[in-house]
Protein backbone atom coordinates (compact mmCIF):
# COMPACT_ATOMS: atom_id res chain seq x y z
CA UNK A 1 0.00 0.00 0.00
CA UNK A 2 1.35 3.42 -0.97
CA UNK A 3 0.65 6.94 0.16
CA UNK A 4 2.12 9.91 -1.73
CA UNK A 5 4.29 7.44 -3.66
CA UNK A 6 5.76 6.12 -0.39
CA UNK A 7 5.08 2.53 0.60
CA UNK A 8 3.79 1.89 4.10
CA UNK A 9 6.51 0.06 5.99
CA UNK A 10 4.27 -2.04 8.24
CA UNK A 11 1.71 -4.67 7.28
CA UNK A 12 -1.88 -4.23 8.38
CA UNK A 13 -1.37 -7.10 10.83
CA UNK A 14 1.66 -5.33 12.35
CA UNK A 15 -0.35 -2.12 12.67
CA UNK A 16 -3.19 -4.05 14.35
CA UNK A 17 -0.76 -5.49 16.87
CA UNK A 18 0.64 -2.04 17.69
CA UNK A 19 -2.72 -0.31 17.92
CA UNK A 20 -4.61 -3.05 19.78
CA UNK A 21 -1.96 -4.61 22.02
CA UNK A 22 0.85 -2.08 22.41
CA UNK A 23 -1.03 1.21 22.73
CA UNK A 24 -2.43 2.78 25.88
CA UNK A 25 -5.01 5.53 25.96
CA UNK A 26 -4.71 8.81 27.84
CA UNK A 27 -8.06 10.56 27.95
CA UNK A 28 -7.99 14.36 28.23
CA UNK A 29 -10.85 16.38 29.66
CA UNK A 30 -13.83 17.47 27.57
CA UNK A 31 -16.73 19.97 27.65
CA UNK A 32 -18.47 17.92 30.35
CA UNK A 33 -15.59 18.48 32.82
CA UNK A 34 -16.89 20.22 35.94
CA UNK A 35 -14.27 22.99 36.05
CA UNK A 36 -14.89 23.81 32.39
CA UNK A 37 -18.63 24.03 33.03
CA UNK A 38 -18.05 26.73 35.68
CA UNK A 39 -16.05 28.99 33.36
CA UNK A 40 -17.36 32.31 32.10
CA UNK A 41 -18.64 32.02 28.52
CA UNK A 42 -15.96 34.43 27.33
CA UNK A 43 -13.25 32.22 28.80
CA UNK A 44 -14.75 29.26 26.94
CA UNK A 45 -14.47 31.29 23.74
CA UNK A 46 -10.84 32.08 24.60
CA UNK A 47 -10.16 28.38 25.01
CA UNK A 48 -11.53 27.64 21.53
CA UNK A 49 -8.93 29.98 20.04
CA UNK A 50 -6.15 28.65 22.25
CA UNK A 51 -6.85 25.12 21.02
CA UNK A 52 -6.74 26.44 17.45
CA UNK A 53 -3.33 27.95 18.22
CA UNK A 54 -2.20 24.63 19.72
CA UNK A 55 -3.09 22.83 16.48
CA UNK A 56 -1.10 25.32 14.41
CA UNK A 57 1.85 24.85 16.78
CA UNK A 58 1.58 21.14 16.11
CA UNK A 59 2.12 21.81 12.41
CA UNK A 60 5.23 23.82 13.26
CA UNK A 61 6.62 20.93 15.31
CA UNK A 62 5.86 18.47 12.51
CA UNK A 63 7.84 20.61 10.08
CA UNK A 64 10.72 20.87 12.55
CA UNK A 65 10.78 17.10 12.99
CA UNK A 66 10.82 15.83 9.39
CA UNK A 67 10.58 17.38 5.95
CA UNK A 68 7.79 14.96 4.93
CA UNK A 69 5.59 15.17 8.02
CA UNK A 70 3.10 17.78 6.83
CA UNK A 71 2.86 16.32 3.33
CA UNK A 72 2.19 12.82 4.67
CA UNK A 73 -0.26 14.10 7.29
CA UNK A 74 -2.31 15.80 4.57
CA UNK A 75 -2.25 12.62 2.49
CA UNK A 76 -3.47 10.56 5.45
CA UNK A 77 -6.36 12.97 5.95
CA UNK A 78 -7.38 12.69 2.29
CA UNK A 79 -7.60 8.89 2.49
CA UNK A 80 -10.26 8.65 5.19
CA UNK A 81 -12.03 5.70 3.57
CA UNK A 82 -8.97 3.45 3.38
CA UNK A 83 -8.84 1.35 6.57
CA UNK A 84 -5.19 0.32 6.16
CA UNK A 85 -4.03 3.88 5.59
CA UNK A 86 -6.03 5.13 8.57
CA UNK A 87 -4.36 2.57 10.83
CA UNK A 88 -0.99 3.91 9.69
CA UNK A 89 -2.33 7.41 10.40
CA UNK A 90 -3.17 6.41 13.98
CA UNK A 91 0.45 5.34 14.47
CA UNK A 92 1.59 8.60 12.83
CA UNK A 93 -0.49 10.56 15.36
CA UNK A 94 1.00 8.58 18.26
CA UNK A 95 4.55 9.31 17.14
CA UNK A 96 3.47 12.71 15.82
CA UNK A 97 5.61 12.09 12.78
CA UNK A 98 6.65 9.60 10.11
CA UNK A 99 9.22 7.98 12.42
CA UNK A 100 10.24 7.86 16.04
CA UNK A 101 11.64 5.73 18.82
CA UNK A 102 9.14 3.75 20.86
CA UNK A 103 11.33 3.30 23.94
CA UNK A 104 11.66 -0.44 23.31
CA UNK A 105 13.33 -1.01 19.95
CA UNK A 106 16.83 0.46 19.53
CA UNK A 107 16.00 1.90 16.13
CA UNK A 108 13.16 4.28 15.25
CA UNK A 109 9.83 2.88 14.08
CA UNK A 110 9.47 4.00 10.46
CA UNK A 111 5.97 4.22 9.03
CA UNK A 112 7.16 4.61 5.43
CA UNK A 113 9.82 2.56 3.66
CA UNK A 114 13.15 4.36 3.15
CA UNK A 115 11.95 7.39 5.12
CA UNK A 116 14.29 7.76 8.08
CA UNK A 117 14.90 10.13 10.95
CA UNK A 118 18.00 12.31 10.89
CA UNK A 119 20.06 13.33 13.93
CA UNK A 120 19.38 16.96 13.10
CA UNK A 121 15.71 16.23 12.32
CA UNK A 122 14.51 18.89 9.84
CA UNK A 123 16.38 21.66 11.66
CA UNK A 124 19.26 20.84 9.33
CA UNK A 125 19.46 19.56 5.71
CA UNK A 126 18.55 15.87 5.62
CA UNK A 127 21.77 14.98 3.76
CA UNK A 128 24.07 16.76 6.25
CA UNK A 129 26.29 14.28 8.11
CA UNK A 130 27.99 14.99 11.43
CA UNK A 131 31.44 15.11 9.80
CA UNK A 132 30.32 17.48 7.05
CA UNK A 133 28.55 19.68 9.61
CA UNK A 134 31.76 20.05 11.58
CA UNK A 135 33.85 20.68 8.47
CA UNK A 136 31.52 23.40 7.18
CA UNK A 137 31.56 25.17 10.55
CA UNK A 138 35.38 25.06 10.66
CA UNK A 139 35.48 26.45 7.11
CA UNK A 140 33.10 29.22 8.15
CA UNK A 141 35.37 30.09 11.07
CA UNK A 142 38.26 30.39 8.63
CA UNK A 143 36.14 32.77 6.54
CA UNK A 144 35.36 34.77 9.70
CA UNK A 145 31.59 34.16 9.38
CA UNK A 146 31.23 34.34 13.14
CA UNK A 147 27.80 35.98 13.31
CA UNK A 148 26.30 33.34 11.03
CA UNK A 149 27.86 30.54 13.09
CA UNK A 150 26.27 32.03 16.22
CA UNK A 151 22.87 31.88 14.52
CA UNK A 152 23.44 28.33 13.29
CA UNK A 153 24.29 27.16 16.80
CA UNK A 154 21.37 28.98 18.42
CA UNK A 155 18.15 27.30 19.48
CA UNK A 156 15.66 29.22 17.33
CA UNK A 157 16.84 28.77 13.75
CA UNK A 158 16.27 26.37 10.87
CA UNK A 159 19.52 25.73 9.00
CA UNK A 160 19.79 25.29 5.23
CA UNK A 161 22.61 24.99 2.72
CA UNK A 162 23.93 28.24 1.27
CA UNK A 163 26.48 27.48 -1.42
CA UNK A 164 29.34 25.65 0.27
CA UNK A 165 28.29 26.98 3.67
CA UNK A 166 25.18 26.93 5.86
CA UNK A 167 22.64 29.65 6.56
CA UNK A 168 20.38 30.07 9.60
CA UNK A 169 16.79 31.24 9.26
CA UNK A 170 15.00 32.50 12.36
CA UNK A 171 11.80 30.66 13.26
CA UNK A 172 9.72 33.82 12.84
CA UNK A 173 10.86 34.00 9.20
CA UNK A 174 10.84 30.32 8.32
CA UNK A 175 7.40 29.70 9.87
CA UNK A 176 5.98 33.15 9.14
CA UNK A 177 2.58 31.98 7.74
CA UNK A 178 1.95 29.58 10.63
CA UNK A 179 3.28 31.98 13.25
CA UNK A 180 0.94 34.66 11.94
CA UNK A 181 -2.04 32.33 12.37
CA UNK A 182 -0.92 31.40 15.90
CA UNK A 183 -0.50 35.06 16.87
CA UNK A 184 -3.95 35.89 15.54
CA UNK A 185 -5.58 33.14 17.61
CA UNK A 186 -3.72 34.32 20.72
CA UNK A 187 -4.80 37.91 20.19
CA UNK A 188 -8.44 36.87 19.86
CA UNK A 189 -8.15 34.69 22.97
CA UNK A 190 -6.62 37.63 24.84
CA UNK A 191 -9.64 39.71 23.83
CA UNK A 192 -12.08 37.18 25.31
CA UNK A 193 -10.39 36.01 28.52
CA UNK A 194 -11.64 37.55 31.76
CA UNK A 195 -8.26 37.15 33.49
CA UNK A 196 -6.27 40.34 32.92
CA UNK A 197 -2.91 38.87 33.92
CA UNK A 198 -3.46 35.95 31.55
CA UNK A 199 -4.59 38.41 28.84
CA UNK A 200 -1.34 40.30 29.27
CA UNK A 201 0.70 37.12 28.83
CA UNK A 202 -1.20 36.10 25.69
CA UNK A 203 -0.58 39.50 24.14
CA UNK A 204 3.16 39.23 24.75
CA UNK A 205 3.22 35.67 23.47
CA UNK A 206 1.42 36.75 20.29
CA UNK A 207 4.06 39.40 19.65
CA UNK A 208 6.83 36.85 20.22
CA UNK A 209 5.49 34.86 17.26
CA UNK A 210 5.59 37.93 15.03
CA UNK A 211 8.95 39.53 15.78
CA UNK A 212 12.44 38.25 14.99
CA UNK A 213 13.64 39.31 18.39
CA UNK A 214 14.68 37.00 21.21
CA UNK A 215 13.70 39.72 23.67
CA UNK A 216 10.04 39.10 22.80
CA UNK A 217 10.38 35.43 23.78
CA UNK A 218 12.04 36.63 26.97
CA UNK A 219 9.19 38.99 27.84
CA UNK A 220 6.54 36.40 27.03
CA UNK A 221 8.35 33.81 29.17
CA UNK A 222 8.61 36.24 32.08
CA UNK A 223 4.90 36.97 32.00
CA UNK A 224 4.05 33.27 31.71
CA UNK A 225 6.33 32.32 34.61
CA UNK A 226 4.46 34.68 36.96
CA UNK A 227 1.07 33.03 36.41
CA UNK A 228 -0.11 31.24 39.54
CA UNK A 229 -3.86 31.64 39.95
CA UNK A 230 -5.12 31.81 36.35
CA UNK A 231 -7.78 29.17 35.65
CA UNK A 232 -6.76 28.67 32.00
CA UNK A 233 -3.37 27.08 31.29
CA UNK A 234 -1.68 27.82 27.97
CA UNK A 235 1.98 27.00 27.47
CA UNK A 236 4.28 27.31 24.49
CA UNK A 237 7.13 24.95 25.34
CA UNK A 238 10.55 25.25 23.76
CA UNK A 239 12.75 22.30 24.67
CA UNK A 240 15.66 20.92 22.70
CA UNK A 241 15.77 17.16 23.24
CA UNK A 242 14.97 16.22 19.64
CA UNK A 243 18.01 17.84 18.00
CA UNK A 244 20.88 15.34 18.20
CA UNK A 245 23.22 17.16 15.82
CA UNK A 246 24.03 20.56 17.33
CA UNK A 247 25.58 19.14 20.51
CA UNK A 248 28.07 17.06 18.53
CA UNK A 249 30.22 20.15 17.97
CA UNK A 250 31.80 19.59 21.38
CA UNK A 251 33.09 16.16 20.31
CA UNK A 252 35.35 17.75 17.66
CA UNK A 253 38.43 19.14 19.50
CA UNK A 254 39.31 21.72 16.83
CA UNK A 255 35.73 22.94 16.56
CA UNK A 256 35.27 23.00 20.31
CA UNK A 257 38.37 25.21 20.72
CA UNK A 258 37.15 27.63 18.07
CA UNK A 259 33.76 27.85 19.76
CA UNK A 260 35.41 28.55 23.10
CA UNK A 261 37.88 31.07 21.63
CA UNK A 262 35.05 33.07 20.05
CA UNK A 263 32.81 32.58 23.14
CA UNK A 264 29.90 31.22 21.12
CA UNK A 265 26.89 29.87 22.98
CA UNK A 266 25.79 26.48 21.70
CA UNK A 267 22.15 25.50 22.18
CA UNK A 268 20.33 22.64 20.47
CA UNK A 269 17.25 23.55 18.47
CA UNK A 270 13.94 24.09 20.23
CA UNK A 271 10.99 21.94 19.20
CA UNK A 272 7.74 23.78 19.87
CA UNK A 273 5.02 22.20 21.95
CA UNK A 274 1.72 23.45 23.31
CA UNK A 275 -0.33 22.63 26.38
CA UNK A 276 -3.92 23.77 27.02
CA UNK A 277 -5.73 22.98 30.24
CA UNK A 278 -7.42 24.15 33.42
CA UNK A 279 -5.95 24.77 36.86
CA UNK A 280 -6.70 22.11 39.49
CA UNK A 281 -6.73 24.00 42.79
CA UNK A 282 -6.45 21.04 45.17
CA UNK A 283 -3.54 19.50 43.25
CA UNK A 284 -1.83 22.88 43.08
CA UNK A 285 -2.02 23.34 46.86
CA UNK A 286 -0.11 20.08 47.36
CA UNK A 287 2.63 21.06 44.91
CA UNK A 288 3.06 24.55 46.36
CA UNK A 289 4.07 23.05 49.72
CA UNK A 290 7.44 22.17 48.18
CA UNK A 291 8.26 25.75 47.18
CA UNK A 292 9.76 26.74 50.53
CA UNK A 293 12.25 23.87 50.37
CA UNK A 294 14.19 25.31 47.43
CA UNK A 295 16.34 27.97 49.21
CA UNK A 296 17.09 25.41 51.93
CA UNK A 297 18.14 22.76 49.40
CA UNK A 298 20.32 25.23 47.51
CA UNK A 299 22.59 25.43 50.57
CA UNK A 300 22.88 21.63 50.69
CA UNK A 301 23.96 21.24 47.07
CA UNK A 302 27.46 19.77 46.52
CA UNK A 303 30.16 22.30 45.48
CA UNK A 304 27.58 25.10 45.80
CA UNK A 305 30.37 27.59 46.45
CA UNK A 306 31.63 27.05 42.87
CA UNK A 307 28.50 28.24 41.07
CA UNK A 308 25.55 30.56 41.47
CA UNK A 309 22.20 28.81 41.49
CA UNK A 310 19.13 30.34 39.93
CA UNK A 311 17.21 29.92 43.16
CA UNK A 312 19.83 31.96 45.04
CA UNK A 313 19.59 35.00 42.78
CA UNK A 314 15.86 34.90 42.08
CA UNK A 315 13.44 32.73 44.02
CA UNK A 316 10.41 33.45 41.81
CA UNK A 317 8.90 30.02 41.17
CA UNK A 318 5.26 29.32 40.38
CA UNK A 319 3.77 25.82 40.48
CA UNK A 320 0.45 24.51 39.16
CA UNK A 321 -1.36 21.22 38.69
CA UNK A 322 -3.35 21.11 35.45
CA UNK A 323 -6.21 19.11 33.97
CA UNK A 324 -5.29 18.75 30.31
CA UNK A 325 -7.44 19.63 27.31
CA UNK A 326 -4.77 19.44 24.61
CA UNK A 327 -1.13 18.44 24.16
CA UNK A 328 0.37 19.20 20.76
CA UNK A 329 3.72 19.52 19.05
CA UNK A 330 6.64 18.30 21.15
CA UNK A 331 4.27 17.14 23.90
CA UNK A 332 2.43 14.90 21.44
CA UNK A 333 5.59 13.21 20.14
CA UNK A 334 4.86 10.20 22.37
CA UNK A 335 7.96 8.25 21.42
CA UNK A 336 8.29 5.75 24.23
CA UNK A 337 6.94 8.10 26.87
CA UNK A 338 5.02 11.26 27.62
CA UNK A 339 5.79 14.26 29.80
CA UNK A 340 4.31 14.14 33.30
CA UNK A 341 5.57 17.57 34.40
CA UNK A 342 7.87 20.40 33.35
CA UNK A 343 9.99 23.12 34.89
CA UNK A 344 10.30 25.93 32.34
CA UNK A 345 11.85 28.08 30.94
CA UNK A 346 15.07 26.11 30.72
CA UNK A 347 18.40 27.63 31.74
CA UNK A 348 19.40 28.37 28.14
CA UNK A 349 16.50 30.81 27.72
CA UNK A 350 17.11 34.55 27.93
CA UNK A 351 14.24 34.95 30.37
CA UNK A 352 16.01 32.89 33.03
CA UNK A 353 19.39 34.44 32.28
CA UNK A 354 17.98 37.94 32.85
CA UNK A 355 16.27 37.28 36.17
CA UNK A 356 12.91 35.87 35.17
CA UNK A 357 11.20 33.22 37.23
CA UNK A 358 10.38 29.61 36.41
CA UNK A 359 7.13 27.69 36.40
CA UNK A 360 6.39 24.05 37.17
CA UNK A 361 3.34 22.54 35.48
CA UNK A 362 2.11 19.03 36.30
CA UNK A 363 -0.07 16.88 34.02
CA UNK A 364 -2.85 15.18 35.96
CA UNK A 365 -4.31 13.04 33.16
CA UNK A 366 -0.87 11.63 32.31
CA UNK A 367 0.05 10.59 35.83
CA UNK A 368 -3.37 9.06 36.52
CA UNK A 369 -3.18 6.80 33.46
CA UNK A 370 -2.01 3.54 35.03
CA UNK A 371 -2.65 -0.20 34.92
CA UNK A 372 -3.08 -1.48 38.48
CA UNK A 373 -3.55 -5.11 37.45
CA UNK A 374 -0.29 -5.21 35.50
CA UNK A 375 1.52 -3.39 38.31
CA UNK A 376 0.46 -6.07 40.80
CA UNK A 377 1.71 -8.83 38.51
CA UNK A 378 5.05 -7.02 38.24
CA UNK A 379 5.29 -6.81 42.03
CA UNK A 380 4.52 -10.50 42.42
CA UNK A 381 7.34 -11.48 40.06
CA UNK A 382 10.06 -8.92 40.80
CA UNK A 383 9.54 -7.48 44.30
CA UNK A 384 9.93 -9.07 47.72
CA UNK A 385 6.54 -9.47 49.43
CA UNK A 386 7.42 -7.23 52.39
CA UNK A 387 7.88 -4.29 50.01
CA UNK A 388 4.44 -4.59 48.39
CA UNK A 389 2.88 -2.53 51.18
CA UNK A 390 5.05 0.41 50.18
CA UNK A 391 4.23 0.43 46.48
CA UNK A 392 1.77 3.14 45.50
CA UNK A 393 2.06 4.54 41.97
CA UNK A 394 0.44 7.80 43.07
CA UNK A 395 3.31 8.40 45.53
CA UNK A 396 5.72 8.72 42.62
CA UNK A 397 4.14 12.14 42.09
CA UNK A 398 6.06 13.33 45.16
CA UNK A 399 9.30 12.17 43.54
CA UNK A 400 8.36 14.05 40.35
CA UNK A 401 7.79 17.23 42.39
CA UNK A 402 11.31 16.90 43.75
CA UNK A 403 12.64 16.18 40.26
CA UNK A 404 11.12 19.33 38.76
CA UNK A 405 12.40 21.41 41.67
CA UNK A 406 15.80 19.82 41.13
CA UNK A 407 16.08 21.49 37.74
CA UNK A 408 16.18 24.83 39.56
CA UNK A 409 19.23 23.75 41.55
CA UNK A 410 22.85 23.16 40.60
CA UNK A 411 25.16 24.61 37.90
CA UNK A 412 23.68 26.81 35.19
CA UNK A 413 23.40 26.11 31.46
CA UNK A 414 26.96 27.21 30.68
CA UNK A 415 28.14 24.11 32.54
CA UNK A 416 25.37 21.77 31.37
CA UNK A 417 25.51 22.54 27.65
CA UNK A 418 29.28 22.04 27.53
CA UNK A 419 28.63 18.31 27.98
CA UNK A 420 27.38 18.09 24.39
CA UNK A 421 25.25 15.05 23.56
CA UNK A 422 25.43 13.91 27.21
CA UNK A 423 24.03 17.16 28.62
CA UNK A 424 20.39 16.10 28.76
CA UNK A 425 21.09 12.70 30.33
CA UNK A 426 23.23 14.28 33.05
CA UNK A 427 20.68 17.02 33.74
CA UNK A 428 17.68 14.68 33.99
CA UNK A 429 19.72 12.34 36.17
CA UNK A 430 20.77 15.25 38.37
CA UNK A 431 17.15 16.25 38.93
CA UNK A 432 16.23 12.64 39.83
CA UNK A 433 19.10 12.40 42.27
CA UNK A 434 18.31 15.68 44.01
CA UNK A 435 14.73 14.53 44.56
CA UNK A 436 15.78 11.34 46.36
CA UNK A 437 19.02 12.48 48.03
CA UNK A 438 17.31 15.19 50.08
CA UNK A 439 13.90 13.62 50.60
CA UNK A 440 14.49 12.54 54.21
CA UNK A 441 16.24 15.82 55.03
CA UNK A 442 13.27 17.78 53.68
CA UNK A 443 10.85 15.59 55.62
CA UNK A 444 12.82 16.16 58.82
CA UNK A 445 13.23 19.92 58.40
CA UNK A 446 9.78 20.75 57.02
CA UNK A 447 7.69 17.90 58.43
CA UNK A 448 6.40 16.88 55.02
CA UNK A 449 6.46 13.06 55.19
CA UNK A 450 6.44 10.42 57.91
CA UNK A 451 8.52 7.23 57.67
CA UNK A 452 5.91 5.05 55.97
CA UNK A 453 5.33 7.70 53.28
CA UNK A 454 9.07 8.02 52.71
CA UNK A 455 9.30 4.28 52.14
CA UNK A 456 6.36 4.52 49.74
CA UNK A 457 8.15 7.20 47.70
CA UNK A 458 11.48 5.35 47.73
CA UNK A 459 9.90 2.02 46.76
CA UNK A 460 7.64 3.40 44.06
CA UNK A 461 10.55 5.34 42.55
CA UNK A 462 12.92 2.37 42.56
CA UNK A 463 10.33 0.14 40.90
CA UNK A 464 9.87 2.84 38.24
CA UNK A 465 13.55 2.24 37.36
CA UNK A 466 12.62 -1.22 36.04
CA UNK A 467 13.24 -0.64 32.35
CA UNK A 468 11.40 -2.35 29.51
CA UNK A 469 14.38 -2.27 27.14
CA UNK A 470 17.94 -1.02 26.95
CA UNK A 471 17.69 2.75 26.44
CA UNK A 472 19.55 4.90 23.92
CA UNK A 473 21.26 8.25 24.47
CA UNK A 474 18.49 10.17 22.71
CA UNK A 475 16.13 9.16 25.56
CA UNK A 476 17.78 10.95 28.51
CA UNK A 477 15.09 10.14 31.09
CA UNK A 478 15.46 6.40 30.51
CA UNK A 479 19.25 6.64 30.44
CA UNK A 480 19.05 8.39 33.81
CA UNK A 481 16.84 5.60 35.16
CA UNK A 482 19.36 2.96 34.12
CA UNK A 483 22.25 4.94 35.60
CA UNK A 484 20.53 5.24 38.98
CA UNK A 485 19.38 1.61 39.05
CA UNK A 486 22.94 0.41 38.44
CA UNK A 487 24.38 2.81 41.01
CA UNK A 488 21.93 1.64 43.68
CA UNK A 489 22.73 -1.98 42.84
CA UNK A 490 26.49 -1.48 42.88
CA UNK A 491 26.33 0.37 46.21
CA UNK A 492 24.11 -2.25 47.90
CA UNK A 493 21.09 -0.03 48.36
CA UNK A 494 19.12 -2.59 46.40
CA UNK A 495 19.76 -6.27 45.78
CA UNK A 496 17.97 -9.23 44.22
CA UNK A 497 17.63 -12.55 46.00
CA UNK A 498 17.92 -16.05 44.51
CA UNK A 499 14.41 -15.69 43.07
CA UNK A 500 15.34 -12.34 41.45
CA UNK A 501 13.08 -10.40 43.79
CA UNK A 502 13.98 -6.82 44.77
CA UNK A 503 15.02 -5.90 48.32
CA UNK A 504 15.78 -2.36 49.53
CA UNK A 505 18.12 -1.20 52.30
CA UNK A 506 16.30 2.03 53.12
CA UNK A 507 18.90 3.10 55.68
CA UNK A 508 21.56 3.44 52.94
CA UNK A 509 19.61 5.58 50.50
CA UNK A 510 20.55 9.03 51.83
CA UNK A 511 24.30 8.43 51.99
CA UNK A 512 24.55 6.72 48.61
CA UNK A 513 22.33 9.16 46.73
CA UNK A 514 24.15 12.18 48.16
CA UNK A 515 27.43 10.60 47.07
CA UNK A 516 25.96 10.09 43.59
CA UNK A 517 24.78 13.70 43.51
CA UNK A 518 28.31 14.92 44.33
CA UNK A 519 29.73 12.85 41.47
CA UNK A 520 27.05 14.18 39.12
CA UNK A 521 27.64 17.84 39.96
CA UNK A 522 31.37 17.25 39.54
CA UNK A 523 30.68 16.04 35.99
CA UNK A 524 28.65 19.15 35.19
CA UNK A 525 31.34 21.42 36.63
CA UNK A 526 33.99 19.70 34.51
CA UNK A 527 32.53 21.07 31.26
CA UNK A 528 34.12 18.00 29.70
CA UNK A 529 32.38 15.83 27.14
CA UNK A 530 34.89 13.07 27.85
CA UNK A 531 34.20 13.16 31.60
CA UNK A 532 30.46 13.04 30.95
CA UNK A 533 30.85 10.19 28.47
CA UNK A 534 32.94 8.13 30.88
CA UNK A 535 30.45 8.72 33.69
CA UNK A 536 27.42 7.78 31.61
CA UNK A 537 29.06 4.72 30.06
CA UNK A 538 30.32 3.50 33.45
CA UNK A 539 26.84 3.45 34.96
CA UNK A 540 24.64 2.44 32.02
CA UNK A 541 25.94 -1.06 31.44
CA UNK A 542 23.12 -3.46 30.51
CA UNK A 543 23.54 -6.43 32.83
CA UNK A 544 21.80 -9.79 33.24
CA UNK A 545 19.39 -8.42 35.85
CA UNK A 546 18.45 -5.55 33.51
CA UNK A 547 17.75 -8.06 30.77
CA UNK A 548 15.75 -10.28 33.14
CA UNK A 549 13.56 -7.35 34.22
CA UNK A 550 13.03 -6.30 30.60
CA UNK A 551 12.05 -9.88 29.73
CA UNK A 552 9.50 -9.93 32.55
CA UNK A 553 8.10 -6.63 31.30
CA UNK A 554 7.82 -8.06 27.82
CA UNK A 555 5.92 -11.12 29.03
CA UNK A 556 3.52 -8.92 30.98
CA UNK A 557 2.91 -6.85 27.86
CA UNK A 558 4.54 -3.56 27.01
CA UNK A 559 2.59 -0.57 25.72
CA UNK A 560 5.12 1.94 24.45
CA UNK A 561 2.66 3.74 22.17
CA UNK A 562 0.21 6.36 23.42
CA UNK A 563 -3.13 7.44 22.01
CA UNK A 564 -4.17 10.89 23.25
CA UNK A 565 -7.96 11.04 23.33
CA UNK A 566 -8.94 14.67 22.87
CA UNK A 567 -12.49 15.99 23.12
CA UNK A 568 -12.16 19.61 22.04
Amino acid sequence: MKIENYEINLTEEELDDILEKQTRNIELIGPDFETYQTLDENDKKALTHLINAANFINDVALEQDHELNLQIKQAFEKNKDNQYIQKAYRLFKSLNGVAGLNGIDPKPIEILKNVHQNPGKNFYPSDLSVDEFHKILIDMFEENLIDEIKKILSNRTMVRRYGKFLKAIDYTQYFEPLFSKIANELEVAAHYTTDHEFEDYLSWQAQAFLQNNEDMDMLADKHWAKLQNNMIEFTVSRENYEDELTGTVFSNPKLKKLIEDFQIKVNAKDTLGCRVGLLNKKGTELILRSKDTLPYLAKLMPYHERYTQKIETDSKQTMVDVDLMALTGDYAMCRGGITTAQNLPNDDKLSVQTGGGRRNVYHRQVRFAKDDERAQKLLNILVAPELHQYYDASMRHHFVIGHENGHSLGPDSSFKNALGVYAHTIEEHKANTISIAFLREVAKHFGTYHDFELKQIYTSWIISLFLKAKPVLSKPHRMADLLEFNYLLKNDVIFFDAENKLHIRFEKIDEVMQKLLSETIFVQLSKSVQTAQEFVEKWTDWSDINEYIADVQKKLGRKPYINLITKF
